[in-house]
């Protein structure tokens, strides 16, 4: 199956535009599912597809476009290429990978197939709440990792911060532990 179209705002104006058709597509309802790829992303989709679901409320997958320092070529080690490609393109296709893979696993979810998938460049924090202030969404679904300690105090933790700036209701989901 083949995974709809990122759509990448580069202004704020594109992103106003896309937030305004995506309120338009839901009817207002909408739930923010910022995702890094990583598996705790996914279950966090996955929960923020079952409450979609239960509320009847659009799903808007968000990327932030983002090198970040702990995690140098983050992009180029997802997409494998062998060639220089623009940072925005390898995520682009690596957004696709990932919803197009979060699909095809769970294709009784019609919420997942119908999720407006949005991609900017910027901050990751800094992003996902401008994108809170123009999409209005009823709340944010997002992944941790979980981090504590060395690691949450030199890297931090952009969920935390999330939670503490964000004007509307956030969710954090960890992945379960297959481990007992």
């Amino acid at each position: 199956m083949k995974s709809k179209k990122v759509h990448l705002a580069t202004s704020s104006t594109e992103l106003k535009e896309h937030a305004q058709a995506a309120v338009r597509k839901s009817g207002g309802a909408i739930i923010l599912v910022p995702v890094d790829f990583s598996d705790h992303s996914e279950a966090a989709l996955m929960q923020a597809s079952e409450f979609a679901n239960l509320m009847q409320a659009t799903l808007v997958v968000l990327h932030v476009v983002h090198d970040p320092g702990e995690m140098p070529g983050y992009y180029s080690k997802l997409v494998k290429k062998k060639h220089a490609t623009r940072m925005p393109d390898d995520a682009a296709e690596a957004f696709q990978e990932f919803m197009a893979d979060t699909i095809k696993a769970n294709p009784e979810r019609e919420t997942l197939q119908h999720a407006t998938q949005l991609m900017v460049i910027g901050l990751p924090v800094t992003r996902i709440l401008e994108v809170v202030e123009h999409l209005k969404p009823i709340m944010v679904v997002m992944g941790s990792q979980g981090r504590t300690g060395l690691k949450h105090l030199v890297i931090g933790s952009k969920a935390a911060q999330v939670v503490q700036l964000c004007a509307v209701p956030v969710t954090i989901v960890k992945k379960r532990s297959t481990e007992l």
